[in-house]
């Protein structure tokens, strides 16, 4: 059975970048060795235009303790793989949005030039942009050494990992709608706990393979910062407050 989805976006290539990230993926949990039963899987593309992207139907089954182990540890072993350096050689999505892209080794340059910086220009309201933009540029010196100093090398990350981008059928763990590039990979943990839905199991799963940092109490709230940008953007004023608390995370630097 296949799924047919439809672009939903302004932009005539956001199905094809899709494609070519749930590709992306792919091949690389399978160097990771993610290619057995139970292990964490990606839908194959079967079709990818303008228009529509066609991928079999994941029949969704309730996350177990078993699926949340697996995701885990798939996705720490995803993370493990290294690559030459940090960004995309082609823009993508992030949701609705554009999301810029170059690539480049500085993980720390990147992340202000192509994630934050780009958001906070699409801020609509002026007060609330130069709000951003002052706090940003006061920090943007110590946040890039921070990032630079405890990034301990490029992943291909998910890019938009919430709840609902991971899916479970009987057999074990999927991930869908990507956003991928290639940093630090704690910046898809991080987003894991945005919006919750991730077991307490998949964490510790996670942490077996390859353990969390000891700054990424820290990093969580910068790496989150695009998100709810993002979010505000996208939705308005309700994600206002969490972009404010983000934010207030450069003060710790």
């Amino acid at each position: 059975m296949e799924f047919i989805k439809r672009n939903a976006t302004s932009f005539r290539d956001a199905l094809i970048r899709e494609a070519e990230g749930l590709q992306l993926l792919a091949a690389t949990l399978r160097d990771a060795g993610e290619t057995g039963p139970g292990c964490l899987k990606v839908p194959e593309v079967i079709r990818s235009t303008e228009s529509e992207l066609v991928i079999p139907q994941v029949v969704s089954a309730p996350a177990t303790d078993r699926h949340m182990k697996a995701l885990g540890e798939g996705l720490a072993r995803m993370h493990l793989q290294t690559k030459p350096d940090y960004g995309l050689d082609h823009d993508n999505m992030i949701g609705l949005s554009r999301q810029y892209n170059t690539r480049m080794d500085d993980w720390g340059r990147f992340y202000l030039d192509y994630r934050l910086r780009p958001q906070l220009e699409m801020i609509r309201d002026a007060h609330v942009r130069e709000e951003f933009e002052t706090t940003l540029q006061k920090h943007a010196a110590a946040l890039r050494d921070f990032l630079n100093e405890h990034c301990e090398h490029p992943s291909v990350l998910h890019g938009d990992l919430w709840g609902g981008n991971a899916l479970f059928d009987d057999e074990g763990p999927w991930l869908i709608d990507p956003a991928v590039y290639f940093g630090d990979r704690e910046a898809d943990i991080a987003m894991t706990e945005l919006f919750g839905g991730f077991s307490p199991t998949f964490y510790r799963a996670y942490d077996s393979v390859y353990p969390r940092t000891r700054r990424y109490s820290l990093k969580r709230p910068i790496y989150n910062l695009y998100h709810t940008l993002n979010h505000y953007n996208l939705f308005g004023s309700s994600y206002l407050g969490s972009c404010r608390r983000n934010i207030q995370a450069l003060e710790r630097l």
